[in-house]
């Protein structure tokens, strides 16, 4: 009997999962399920905050991305039944699955702080990004060099950087009256990161005139004020969060083993139910020899999925799993038109920015983009990248 395999979501882990899946599955019926029809380059998608059309560049239709023979399904998942081994949509329907492969990404997390939810935006989707732009130049517009609009991103990872980044870049193209503040609990940006790295990003959005505000967890938010554990509070005009993950409520009812609804997985990407498989934001996998679990990025999604779809093939066959090890590459980030980089494999120097690193950030975003699609797709968005 010729099995049915679906893979849900389109991001990275799912858009680089088909290719492979399409590669190793000779005789099994393939469908893939995303609620849009077009992989997003997410860590691109804050260019968009500056310049919605950068959208079109770092979009790519899933009919490019997929053979004719899959089957694509424009639907959101709102539920997993491992037991009747079905997929629920939006539409009440439900598709049937043999395996599944759940790369649905991340929620955002809010950690039960009264306010925030309702009251800031978040940048975990293309429409994200265009809100954040609208809100953004709305701001402005009605703002004034004597009353600044007050920009606020909380949460000091690679997100909230490059947000601030953006809405900086925005603000000198318009020559607009904004005052950007980023904000980390935690002591110090980009919390884990080797030191000097964390010293070079900083340095730039300092220069940027980016207000960088730390060690001071926020305690509730309210439609115009952030409120601090200590500092005084914080008045805004548009209020972004990219403080955390958590996993999607679609697999609330999925009656496999999670932590924080993200489902955990081995090495191999399989789950306590051997028909689930998992990679990317949504999976939590743990690795050999490490007391970490892979970290929820992009390199670490592209890796998994040159590899799940080998070992979801063995599964169907009744042979052995392969083991993943991930192999961190390094850490690119850009502040605007600016980047720095750090730990990159193979370079002499352990941080560094200015043109080198900018180019090595485009170069990663062009090869996924002519991964996906082609070369001549990844010129075309190499100017917006």
């Amino acid at each position: 009997m010729t099995e049915q395999v679906v893979v849900l979501g389109a991001g990275y882990a799912g858009a680089g999962a088909i290719q492979r899946l399409e590669a190793e599955l000779d005789d099994a019926t393939l469908v893939w399920i995303s609620d849009t029809d077009y992989h997003l380059v997410l860590h691109e998608s804050h260019r968009v905050i500056r310049d919605p059309s950068v959208a079109e560049k770092i979009t790519i239709p899933v009919e490019t991305i997929k053979s004719p023979t899959t089957s694509f399904l424009q639907a959101r998942v709102v539920g997993i039944d491992t037991e009747k081994r079905e997929i629920e949509l939006d539409s009440g329907e439900s598709v049937d699955y043999d395996y599944v492969l759940v790369t649905l990404g991340s929620g955002t997390a809010y950690y039960g702080i009264p306010g925030l939810e309702e009251h800031s935006l978040t940048l975990k989707s293309l429409d994200d990004a265009l809100a954040i732009h609208d809100a953004v130049k709305e701001a402005a517009s009605e703002a004034s060099a004597s009353d600044p609009a007050r920009i606020a991103i909380g949460g000091a990872g690679l997100s909230g950087i490059q947000s601030a980044g953006e809405v900086a870049e925005f603000r000198d193209k318009h020559n607009a009256p904004i005052e950007i503040s980023l904000i980390e609990a935690l002591p110090e940006i980009m919390p884990g990161q080797d030191p000097g790295l964390q010293s070079a990003v900083r340095d730039r959005l300092e220069a940027r005139n980016v207000e960088i505000l730390t060690d001071d967890p926020i305690t509730e938010a309210t439609e115009e004020r952030i409120e601090f554990d200590e500092g005084a509070p914080l008045e805004y005009d548009v209020f972004v969060w990219t403080g955390g993950i958590t996993g999607r409520d679609c697999l609330n009812g999925a009656n496999v083993e999670k932590q924080h609804n993200r489902i955990v997985t081995d090495a191999t990407f399989q789950t306590s139910d051997e028909r689930v498989f998992s990679i990317g934001d949504s999976a939590i996998i743990d690795l050999p020899d490490s007391e970490n679990p892979a970290p929820p990025t992009a390199q670490a999604a592209w890796q998994a999925a040159e590899l799940v779809g080998s070992n979801m093939a063995r599964a169907i066959e009744g042979r052995p799993l392969e083991t993943w090890t991930f192999t961190d590459k390094g850490t690119l980030i850009s502040i605007g038109d600016k980047a720095v980089a750090s730990g990159v494999v193979g370079s002499p120097i352990g941080t560094f920015g200015s043109v080198p690193a900018k180019t090595l950030k485009k170069l990663v975003a062009a090869r996924w983009i002519a991964d996906m699609s082609s070369w001549s797709e990844a010129r075309k968005a190499w100017p917006y990248l």
